[in-house]
């Protein structure tokens, strides 16, 4: 699992596409989202299926054929400089079947940010093209559309920008359920999202990387099914390295903490839990597709390789 492309970093006057490729976006977060991108220098367009509310089904933006279309042709327009989805919710799987692959570049690589059900399109990008991308603050969500001043947005823009100055992540609240050092290359999101993949062409298997999980609203029950499907299913066969992200509304806190230990702990790899990445707080990027060593004693996930290409 070696061999990512990087995109390039974003600069002041980049034109960006803004995206939906599940449920519909918040409107008023959306204009403040766009509002901040503007205000550090990028120039955002937005497609129709960020302006679509539920119209078959109200938890989809749009019909599938929309979706699909307007992340192919933002992925393949080289124009744009970036991909920025607007939000998350459900559909992405959906959305994924008719993506055209075909028309896109994989010479081309560009940056893409998004997180939860947006696990499935990064999954797929890694796939499909090889490129890096960005688990992180989706432009009409919390983290983001408050703009500069934010430490979601701020960090992330950090990133995209000045990609030389982040040299890694540091999880201050983080805790060690394995302790150890291990390297290998970033990979994961959304438990429930790389389940789901699994079987398909798009799913991207753990072996030789940093996994890292998080989640939402789901009962203690299911995501023990979840994680308990991850390691059936030989997903995480051959993993480096674990790092665990918020478990947001999945059950009592120290409840998750015991099922996740119950279920990791045995799979001989280090493993570091309370990395503030997910759902439910002020999050750091996390990038998929990029060398990175994780220590469990000191907290930190150091990249042994740029983000993106200057």
């Amino acid at each position: 699992m070696t061999g990512f492309r990087r995109p390039r970093a974003l600069r002041p006057g980049d034109r960006v596409a803004v995206v939906s490729g599940s449920s519909p976006a918040d409107q008023a977060n959306l204009e403040a989202g766009l509002r901040a991108m503007e205000q550090v220098g990028l120039k955002p367009d937005v497609f129709a299926s960020a302006r679509e509310l539920g119209v078959d089904y109200d938890y989809l933006a749009g019909d599938d054929r929309l979706r699909a279309a307007d992340l192919t042709h933002a992925l393949a327009d080289p124009t744009y400089a970036g991909l920025f989805l607007a939000c998350g919710g459900y559909g992405m799987q959906r959305t994924l079947e008719l993506l055209d692959w075909g028309r896109i570049d994989p010479a081309r690589p560009k940056v893409v940010v998004g997180y939860s059900d947006v696990t499935a399109l990064l999954e797929a990008i890694a796939v499909k093209l090889g490129w890096v991308s960005l688990f992180g603050p989706m432009v009409a969500c919390n983290g983001f559309h408050q703009g500069p001043g934010r430490f979601d947005f701020d960090t992330l823009m950090t990133l995209l920008f000045t990609p030389a100055e982040v040299g890694g992540l540091t999880f201050l609240d983080a805790r060690a359920i394995v302790p150890g050092v291990a390297e290998g290359v970033t990979l994961g999101g959304t438990a429930t999202l790389l389940a789901a993949s699994i079987g398909t062409d798009t799913s991207l298997p753990a072996r030789g990387g940093i996994l890292f999980l998080e989640d939402v609203d789901e009962k203690l029950f299911r995501l023990d099914r979840i994680i308990t499907q991850l390691r059936r299913s030989t997903y995480t066969d051959g993993v480096a390295a674990i790092l665990l992200g918020t478990f947001t509304d999945c059950g009592e806190p120290r409840e998750v903490e015991r099922l996740l230990v119950d279920r990791l702990s045995d799979l001989g790899v280090p493993v570091l839990a309370g990395a503030d990445i997910g759902h439910g707080i002020a999050q750091q990027t996390y990038p998929i597709g990029v060398r990175a060593r994780l220590d469990t004693g000191t907290g930190t996930l150091t990249f042994l390789e740029p983000v993106l290409s200057p």
